[in-house]
């Protein structure tokens, strides 16, 4: 065992990050499924140029590309402008994976306190190692749209770690994401105060080093809310929430000490609730009404199906669910890999 763990690591670190892609493709708020930022034609794999956050300033080629043109497109979600992973910590993009602003037609959803949001992910996902993570983020004024992620002051709402076993074989967070459809779900909790928020979805990738950072964002505006404030200790920047020499974040998978090990330390702060500092200062002027560019519920989680747009139905060896949510049908690409479109 321990042999054939020194030989995984020493293949691990002969592999580039480039292998490791992909994101939040939609987003499902009770019931209703609301698309997010639209895969293009180009190749699911951009190449990578001289970092991840260097992408989001350059001018890809048609063949590299990862999305359709911004123009015209509406949805829930922040603009995010590549698939590869972010490794650093201090990354200026790390809050939602772009330069923080909202995107030209952007919308928000409408959702209450106590709602459940799921978050999908591209099927399969291919990182079953490493942690889930949600935040908040409350908006000042009457809306998210034009507000910088990067400004704002999140909490964390959801986390799930090491669930059971040990660091360098145990069932983990993403592990049961990939378990649930490549879908994560998250509660918002019925005490958090209504208003316009940025919610933030987030994996973190432990089979390399560095880790490899999949955040992504979309605006929601909560209604029926209650008066706890995230407390001082909860809310952190993004960046600046991770450390590079967080342990959460140093992990080694492959070595003897992580096939024994069982304690793993979520990074970032202590959850919405749990925090021991003093309340902090709602970041609101006025009580948030709903935007006049709220988005309409794309499609419903009827009977028909629970995969999503663009999500993976089938294909030789695949073996999670084949029905496509309305109005979408599984689509054969080849004899590997057919996808709701």
């Amino acid at each position: 065992m321990f042999a054939f763990a020194s030989l995984v690591a020493l293949a691990s670190a002969a592999l580039p990050n480039v292998l490791a892609h992909g994101g939040v493709l939609s987003y499902g708020i009770e019931g209703q499924i609301y698309q997010g930022w639209k895969v293009g034609s180009g190749n699911w794999y951009p190449a990578l140029r001289t970092s991840p956050s260097s992408l989001l300033h350059s001018s890809p080629s048609s063949e590299d590309r990862p999305y359709n043109s911004p123009d015209g497109q509406t949805t829930i979600q922040r603009p995010w402008a590549t698939y590869n992973p972010i490794t650093d910590p201090t990354d200026p993009t790390l809050a939602c994976n772009d330069d923080g602003t909202s995107g030209a037609l952007q919308l928000t959803a409408n959702a209450k306190a106590g709602d459940a949001i799921t978050a999908y992910w591209n099927q399969p996902w291919p990182h079953p190692y490493g942690p889930m993570l949600t935040y908040l983020a409350q908006c000042p004024g009457s809306t998210c749209t034009g507000v910088d992620a990067s400004t704002l002051s999140w909490f964390k709402i959801d986390e799930a770690g090491l669930l059971s076993g040990t660091i360098g074989d145990g069932y983990w967070g993403s592990g049961k994401m990939i378990d649930q459809n490549s879908s994560w779900t998250t509660t918002i909790p019925t005490t958090v105060p209504s208003g316009n928020y940025l919610i933030r979805f987030e994996t973190i990738a432990l089979h390399s080093l560095p880790a490899q950072f999949y955040p992504e964002c979309a605006q929601i505006n909560i209604s029926g809310g209650g008066s706890r404030q995230p407390t001082t200790d909860e809310l952190v920047k993004f960046p600046g929430a991770y450390s590079s020499t967080d342990p959460g974040l140093t992990v080694n998978l492959y070595t003897n000490e992580a096939l024994t090990e069982t304690t793993y330390i979520i990074p970032g702060p202590p959850l919405y609730g749990s925090g021991s500092g003093s309340a902090a200062p709602s970041p609101t002027s006025a009580p948030s009404t709903p935007s006049s560019t709220t988005a309409p519920a794309a499609t419903t989680t009827a009977a028909a199906g629970t995969v999503a747009h663009f999500g993976q139905c089938g294909g030789s060896g695949y073996t999670g669910a084949t029905a496509c949510v309305s109005p979408y049908t599984c689509t054969a690409l080849n004899d590997y890999y057919s996808q709701c479109l």
